[in-house]
């Protein structure tokens, strides 16, 4: 049974807003790769790829260009729309801790997830946008711009929609969801970071003794692979140093919209704007086909390699 309609804010039709997600989306892709590739940026942005190694991590004159693009995009669209956009870029100014931000439509951006691989050149980064209602994310963009993709997922409900997850080409040729049909635990592949893996992650990896593994970079790129086939499931264990909403809630938005799982190891949804950006847990993202199985082992799992630790 689909959830009843939720209509967008404004007045906004789903198609009226596909459309202008497809041009921004590709633009920022234009921004990017003119960047990765020493050119000048359309639009006007400046030519030198400046970064800034403050704060959490790099941020470069491409991350500032694609938040410009898109955060003046949207509202050039949509001047009226009674929503939010809140960025990564502009977390700080944003948010105070522990207090969601006063929005019922809340898009969460990062204008680009995998700075570190856009710089070393490896061209495994993406662009998230997700628009988010009541603490759940509805729609989702992620944005491969070296691959030429365009995933998007529209969840059941959404605008009247049935739900629907697919990837675009800038032609605008569509792909649907390939999902593997691997389903047992010793079979199925992981995508995992390259960096982020501690001891606990390992132990955890060989608990569930699972099949393959595929290193990639951005929490997109990584789901990406999923929605292709290509791999299974991704497993985030994190306490502080956790992805933040805006790595997470456009791929979530797009695997669930697919019929994919993302949870919490102990089956709990994941929850955005909720006064700490963070997504720490133990978090994992699969074609759903064996989700409850690897989250009921992963969270006894980790009952025994860090009792205190909250999945």
């Amino acid at each position: 049974m689909m959830p009843a309609a939720l209509p967008l804010p404004s007045g906004i039709a789903l198609e009226g807003l596909l459309v202008a997600l497809r041009r921004l989306s590709w633009g920022a892709a234009d921004i990017l790769l003119a960047y990765g590739r020493g050119e000048q940026p359309p639009y006007g942005f400046p030519p030198a790829l400046s970064v800034d190694e403050g704060g959490e991590g790099p941020v470069s004159a491409a991350d500032l260009a694609v938040n410009q693009w898109l955060l003046e995009g949207l509202a050039a669209a949509f001047p009226m729309a009674a929503w939010t956009v809140l960025s990564e870029e502009t977390a700080k100014e944003q948010l105070t801790e522990g207090e969601p931000l006063a929005a019922e439509w809340l898009w969460i951006l990062d204008p680009l997830d995998g700075t570190k691989d856009f710089l070393q050149g490896t061209g495994e980064y993406a662009v998230h946008l997700a628009l988010v209602h009541g603490g759940e994310p509805l729609l989702g963009v992620v944005l491969l711009p070296e691959l030429e993709e365009l995933w998007l997922g529209v969840m059941p409900g959404l605008a009247g929609s049935a739900g629907e997850a697919w990837c675009e080409s800038r032609a605008g040729v569509r792909s649907p969801v390939c999902f593997s049909g691997r389903r047992s635990l010793g079979e199925l592949v992981l995508v995992a970071s390259r960096n982020h893996r501690d001891q606990r992650l390992e132990q955890l990896l060989a608990a569930l003794a699972l099949g393959d593994t595929k290193a990639i970079g951005s929490v997109g790129g990584k789901v990406a692979t999923i929605l292709r086939g290509e791999t299974d499931l991704y497993i985030s264990l994190s306490g502080k140093s956790a992805p933040k909403d805006w790595d997470v809630a456009a791929p979530e938005a797009v695997l669930r919209a697919a019929g994919g799982a993302f949870s919490h190891a102990d089956g709990r949804a994941l929850a955005y704007n909720s006064g700490d950006v963070r997504q720490a847990g133990c978090l994992i993202a699969s074609h759903g086909r064996a989700h409850a199985e690897l989250c009921e082992k992963a969270a006894d799992a980790m009952a025994v390699i860090d009792p205190g630790f909250g999945v």
